[in-house]
């Protein structure tokens, strides 16, 4: 079920909210959270009704071998430390069953020259998001940072709808408190103004400007691997795939956001205005968030991070780079991203390793116009950086994002051959989503600043209900309409649904 569907906005998400709210009214918060577990289940059954069941084991499993550490005497090390590694490997164990055994098997088969043929096997979606969000819990149990073992919770945590198919990947510690907080079983008309306000402004990026972008970037990638493309074509199809997954993620990561506040729950943000990052370090604490957060502190960290001197530390960004690239497919396109990925980070510490050993002026220091010149050129660099490694991202094999980048970078043979005519439909909306990407003040800070503000202000008038209300018809009201534009077009799932 997507989010940007009629069935999902006007039967099963009121349905669930009004049901979550009688229920807590009258039988009681533990009550009204099972109802929450359950409308969850269903929301992911709706999809595929046989893996409702793994995603069921998963949670009863991580939950019992969290409690079995938690159990184990602080004196017993090796034997917490053997359960904490039976039950990750458990988990990565069927992760790499669902998602990489063709992978594997296709690899070796090309390696070795012989057929091994492939599994019948369909990818459960979310899969690798509800594993990370479990492995991260095991790992803080196993560290004593666990404090709250409420199964309802618990159970919630992992399952919760808004985040269950494409993120954020949750922690533990800022989520199970909200879910015994009281507050968030009573309905509120101001979460509903800024949960809806959210909720239109993802449903707005996702209908109107990512799915627009959708078919000229699949008229380049999905293309035969032998069409000859000119270098005005490739970049056209290029660049419309970075927009597309921009407005894609960013407008996944706002209906989350608005999804959960409608509950009173506040979801950690995921995304932040990653193209104005000025490296690529800076692009990494904008782009999925969370997914940053989880490599850095459970897989970066652990393998010593940058406490073992620069090599050691340019190798640990890279192994958690590629592993990073690999968790979002199976196919070597996706480990070719992560290692490029790799390498930037490792150029970009080491410029600036190089910067502070030369005594370099800071760009604060330098001449205001050189600090814009300064600045730009940054942006320019990082942009067409991560523009390149999107084409790995997105190529259905490595020869057809050589082939895309060939094109990229190819000078015509003959100087005289005319360009082919993109048009102006194409290049005034491509320049503009550019120009909202790079210039454009993000999703919080307009919802989160301004219209928070005013709903305060709101609140403490007389005329609180009328207002609030009144702004509440013409959110739904306008997301109805996004909704009927959705329906009248093929709308694409979320890109980040197939990870």
């Amino acid at each position: 079920m997507l989010f940007t569907s009629g069935e999902f906005l006007f039967a099963y998400l009121p349905l669930t909210l009004a049901l979550f709210f009688l229920v807590a009214r009258v039988a009681g918060h533990a009550a009204a959270a099972a109802w929450l577990v359950l409308a969850s289940f269903l929301f992911y059954a709706y999809w595929l009704p046989a893996y409702t069941g793994l995603l069921a084991a998963s949670v009863v499993f991580n939950y019992l071998l969290g409690n079995f550490i938690l159990a184990c005497p602080a004196d017993r090390q090796r034997r917490r430390f053997a359960l904490l590694c039976f039950a990750v490997g458990t988990d990565l164990l069927v992760l790499g069953y669902f998602k990489y055994a063709n992978f594997f098997l296709g690899t070796v088969a090309q390696l070795s020259g012989r057929s091994l043929g492939a599994l019948n096997v369909i990818l459960p979606i979310g899969i690798s998001f509800f594993t990370f969000t479990q492995i991260a819990y095991l790992a803080d149990v196993f560290a004593g940072k666990v404090r709250e073992r409420n199964p309802l919770h618990y159970a919630l945590f992992v399952s919760y709808f808004p985040h269950l198919i494409a993120g954020p990947v949750l922690h533990h510690a800022e989520m199970m408190p909200q879910f015994g907080m009281p507050r968030i079983y009573r309905p509120r008309l101001e979460n509903f103004v800024i949960g809806l306000a959210f909720l239109l402004m993802g449903l707005a990026k996702k209908v109107l400007l990512a799915d627009s972008w959708a078919p000229l970037a699949d008229d380049l990638f999905d293309s035969p691997t032998t069409a000859a493309v000119p270098a005005a074509e490739a970049w056209r199809g290029v660049l419309a795939y970075t927009l597309q997954i921009y407005f894609d993620f960013s407008g996944y990561s706002d209906m989350a956001i608005g999804l959960s506040l409608l509950v009173g729950v506040r979801l950690p943000y995921n995304f932040n205005s990653p193209y104005k990052a000025t490296s690529i370090i800076d692009f990494w604490r904008r782009w999925h968030l969370t997914l940053s957060r989880f490599l850095r502190d459970y897989l970066y960290f652990p393998l010593g991070g940058n406490r073992h001197g620069s090599l050691r530390r340019y190798l640990n960004l890279m192994i958690t780079m590629l592993l990073g690239g690999l968790w979002h497919g199976a196919s070597w396109t996706f480990v070719i991203w992560g290692g490029l990925h790799g390498v930037y980070l490792a150029i970009n510490h080491a410029w600036r390793y190089l910067c502070a050993g030369l005594a370099l002026r800071t760009m604060a220091e330098a001449p205001a116009a050189l600090r814009v010149a300064g600045r730009t050129l940054a942006l320019a660099l990082t942009l067409f950086s991560v523009v390149g490694a999107w084409v790995f991202f997105r190529a259905r094999s490595l020869t057809d994002a050589m082939r895309i980048l060939g094109s990229m970078l190819a000078l015509p043979a003959d100087a005289s051959a005319p360009t082919p005519d993109i048009g102006l439909g194409t290049l005034v909306p491509l320049a503009g989503g550019f120009a909202v990407a790079l210039l454009a003040r993000n999703s919080q800070q307009l919802l989160d600043g301004p219209l928070t503000r005013a709903v305060r202000r709101i609140s403490a008038s007389g005329w609180r209900v009328i207002v609030l209300a009144a702004i509440v018809g013409a959110e739904v009201t306008a997301i109805a309409l996004v909704a009927v534009i959705a329906a009248s077009r093929s709308v694409a799932e979320f890109i980040y649904f197939n990870f």
